[in-house]
């Protein structure tokens, strides 16, 4: 009997392009970054990740989408917590370089938890 890693949520506030991309994987991986995005950015907190998606993705793409999902809590401890802007501004980044491998680290299916349009 295999038993499930520790895990951490994270959130990722996402435009409609991008959940298409994870919709294809079968919920299952972040799709590559483009050449202008050298970073992947999941961030720590829901009401962020809401805050972005909202104000953010709506305004730019006429939706925007939070996804919540679980990583393997040991392997995240390579990527620093980043503090974005206030104390509750907090997010990981991770290069595009590194994604393919981060999500092999996914545990379970990427979720979306809040939709705004």
């Amino acid at each position: 009997m295999t038993t499930r890693p520790a895990t951490t949520t994270l959130w990722r506030p996402t435009g409609p392009e991008e959940l298409a991309l994870v919709r294809e994987s079968g919920w299952r991986a972040w799709p590559p970054r483009l050449p202008e995005q050298p970073i992947f950015y999941p961030v720590l907190n829901e009401d962020y990740a809401i805050r972005i998606a909202r104000d953010w993705n709506v305004k730019h793409s006429g939706a925007g989408f939070v996804t919540r999902f679980e990583v393997d809590s040991e392997f995240l401890t390579r990527y620093p917590v980043q503090q974005a802007g206030g104390r509750t501004i907090l997010e990981l980044w991770v290069p595009a370089e590194d994604l393919a491998e981060f999500n092999a680290h996914l545990v379970g299916p990427i979720q979306v938890v809040h939709e705004f349009r």
